[in-house]
């Protein structure tokens, strides 16, 4: 059989060097044709006597990024049809003998009588990562810019190919169920602390570093195959075992709240696997895999954390035929704390900055933000004292907007004022080449109207950073009505370039994501005006999914953000478009107690200098009514704080601002945290159900007032038992 994805090597000393270079692609990833190939080597290996032993590694800079998920939605679809035809235990009897493959392989290499190396040469993660701790032996060449991990947690999975059983018999149960559970991508250095590497080598004596190992007597069994192996934590029935795992299960229920079923599978194949010798162990871990891939979230997770992260990534939303952007230069018109983060993550990517403020004296200060944060990562290794030179040496303040003139392109981050938006945009433009692109970094003002200030509209598009911009790994791109195809292009091409995840809306007041979150903020507010304890909205929302309660997060942004945005609605749009409670709450806290949030240490919460938050004591003052805690119905706090959110997001879909859904699950998730195990926004309804949803929100809206109310796009999708996927299935129909 010849071999597309692996080439094998046999040198004088009898050792195979078998290279994974799949063509085609960046990276290796395990598909199909992967396993069918690597089985083969491994027979190959193990019936020819002169082969003395093996060693894997990668013809790329990268080792392996892990298994190509969509092979499991190509697998979900023939389970479906299965159990259409057949029934379901046929169904299942399938997924399980498909989801095993890759276990069954990698024990079949583990035990196949030849000692088999890992050349680890870059990132390892997931099922890559599990092929190398099926080897007897693992050298990775040493590069501090390398991770490896198990991340499938993230994407509502666990690694199925062994990874924890093999984990879980390498170092204590303790730190290997918070190494599976969390799902970090950690250094080469953390992983030979942690004995899950064995040896770090210079890059260009890694593969003989693994072949040495292997002329000097390297044994072709792991640990746990040979009589006598004791488990690093003792037995599991033991004063150590009883230390670790009723604790574990507590920190898995605070911490997750049992929302993601493949967190419980871990504890649970953890906990069993190691009353059990290893075939039998790994039998358990793939029956749990099997059934996790037949919950909803996982399949909701997948699809919104990877399938369609890595197509907008890749720019599934951008317009055809337009050439791509190249930056030289980027312009940031605001130098205050989001101005100076854009600038910081823009120059990170290698791209020249010049950072603009009213004075040169505000201008330094943002240039000094970045200082700032890439001294902290050269402070925690991962930066050096010669990239933080060099980051510095390509940013630029001044006062003078002359010095945009040679600009790609310009953000404006100024304060979230009209008036003061406008002035920029008239200074920037007397100055800007003809070709250069401006964007406005609002959060909440409408693009189409901005853009009426500008002398060419089709070159003016919104790009919403969110804050901290140096953490969050979303932008949302707007499209005003006049924004032309290479504003949206450029603006496309720039996030892609500072390795952000783009999401492309039309325009409207609040875009999608503010839309979606104000309304959350807004909920977590009216619940405080009708006395449910401050502590019980934050608690309830963090049970529901979210990753802060609506309070916490409405100090993050800023009480006074939230007031203007509120004052600014209210001027453009009336009265009856504010919530009277909400204004009179803002008001109160921001004007007659100064109360701004994080920013000042004091808003819903106090931030003392040394300690944790704590729910500001005077918040008592502000309830004019208080209920009895025991009498509140949680599940209908759980549904008001993640409904309102989603009808939104059905909204901004029937109004046409939303017009792919995988950018408005991507973009709640990356956005403002919604719920991940629900796959987002549009999958909570659809994992819901149509026609339950909008049953639900008619209770609440009988409850809570119109702002529950189904549009009608939901009513007819309940009464067809349509899906968003089902009905809207993404595409390149579906452009922007």
């Amino acid at each position: 059989m010849s071999n597309i994805h692996f080439k094998l090597d046999i040198d004088a000393d009898g050792i195979a060097l078998v290279t994974w270079d799949s063509p085609g692609r960046s990276m290796n990833v395990i598909d199909p044709k992967v396993m069918e190939e690597l089985a083969g080597i491994v027979e190959t290996v193990a019936a020819d006597a002169a082969i003395k032993g093996a060693v894997i590694t990668s013809g790329k800079d990268t080792f392996c990024a892990g298994a190509d998920l969509t092979m499991l939605e190509t697998l979900s679809r023939e389970f479906t049809e299965v159990v259409r035809r057949q029934g379901e235990e046929k169904g299942t009897q399938l997924l399980y003998d498909e989801s095993s493959r890759l276990s069954k392989l990698y024990r079949r290499l583990e035990t196949s009588g030849k000692p088999w190396v890992a050349a680890i040469n870059g990132m390892t993660l997931g099922g890559g990562f599990e092929l190398c701790l099926a080897c007897h032996h693992r050298v990775a060449a040493d590069n501090p810019k390398s991770r490896i991990g198990l991340p499938e947690i993230k994407i509502g999975l666990f690694p199925g190919a062994g990874g924890t059983q093999r984990i879980a018999r390498m170092m204590m149960p303790g730190d290997a169920l918070q190494f599976l559970l969390k799902g970090d991508q950690i250094r080469l250095s953390q992983a030979k602390g942690m004995k899950i590497i064995d040896a770090l080598v210079p890059a260009d004596g890694l593969i003989e570093a693994a072949k040495k190992w292997i002329r000097d007597g390297g044994k072709p069994s792991n640990p746990w195959d040979v009589e006598g192996f004791r488990l690093p934590g003792g037995p599991v029935y033991s004063k150590g075992g009883m230390m670790t795992f009723p604790p574990a299960n507590a920190i898995y229920r605070r911490e997750t709240y049992d929302n993601y079923p493949a967190a419980r599978a871990i504890m649970q194949v953890v906990y069993e696997g190691l009353q059990l010798p290893m075939d039998l162990a790994l039998r358990v871990e793939s029956r749990w895999f099997t059934k996790i891939l037949r919950t909803p979230e996982a399949a909701a997770m997948i699809r919104s954390l990877f399938v369609s992260m890595q197509e907008l990534n890749k720019g599934a939303r951008r317009p055809q035929g337009v050439p791509p952007a190249s930056f030289k230069k980027v312009g940031i018109i605001g130098a205050g704390f989001m101005g100076a983060s854009i600038g910081y993550v823009t120059a990170l990517a290698g791209i020249d900055v010049v950072l603009i403020d009213r004075d040169q004296e505000a201008a330094d200060k943002g240039k000094a933000h970045s200082r700032k944060l890439i001294t902290e990562q050269v402070n925690r290794g991962r930066a050096t004292s010669a990239e933080r030179e060099a980051l510095m040496a390509r940013i630029a303040a001044s006062s003078d907007y002359t010095a945009l003139g040679d600009c790609d392109l310009v953000i404006e981050a100024v304060f979230e004022d009209r008036k003061v938006k406008s002035e920029t945009i008239k200074k920037a433009q007397a100055v800007l080449g003809k070709n250069a692109i401006f964007a406005s970094n609002t959060s909440t003002l409408p693009i189409t109207s901005l853009a009426g200030e500008f002398n060419d509209p089709a070159r003016f598009v919104g790009i919403h950073f969110f804050s901290p911009v140096e953490r969050m790994m979303l932008v949302e791109i707007i499209r005003g009505k006049q924004t032309g195809d290479k504003a949206l292009a450029t603006a496309l091409d720039f996030v892609r370039a500072i390795r952000k995840t783009p999401i492309v809306v039309n325009d409207s007041r609040g875009f999608f994501a503010n839309r979606c979150v104000l309304n959350y903020i807004q909920e977590g507010h009216l619940m405080f005006m009708e006395g449910v304890p401050a502590a019980m909205i934050e608690n309830v929302a963090r049970m529901a999914g979210m990753p802060v309660g609506p309070l916490s997060l409405n100090d993050e942004v800023a009480l006074d953000l939230g007031w203007r945005i509120l004052k600014a609605t209210e001027a453009d749009l009336g009265p009856k478009a504010v919530n009277a409670q909400q204004k009179w709450l803002l008001q109160e806290m921001v004007e007659k107690r100064g109360r701004n949030g994080r920013k000042n240490g004091k808003g819903f919460y106090d931030y003392p200098q040394s300690g944790p938050k704590r729910l500001w004591p005077g918040l008592a003052e502000l309830q004019k009514k208080r209920l009895d805690p025991d009498k509140i119905d949680i599940a209908e706090l759980k549904h008001r704080l993640l409904s309102v959110q989603s009808l939104e997001a059905a909204r901004c879909v029937a109004e046409g601002v939303i017009t792919d859904v995988r950018e408005a699950d991507v973009g709640s998730i990356l956005g403002f945290g919604f719920a991940p195990f629900s796959g987002g926004t549009l999958s909570y309804i659809d994992m819901m159900g149509s026609k339950r949803f909008v049953k639900l929100c008619k209770q609440l809206e009988k409850a809570h007032g119109p702002r529950f109310r189904a549009p009608k796009l939901l009513t007819e999708m309940a009464e067809k038992g349509d899906t968003f996927y089902g009905r809207f299935a993404p595409g390149p129909a579906r452009a922007a």
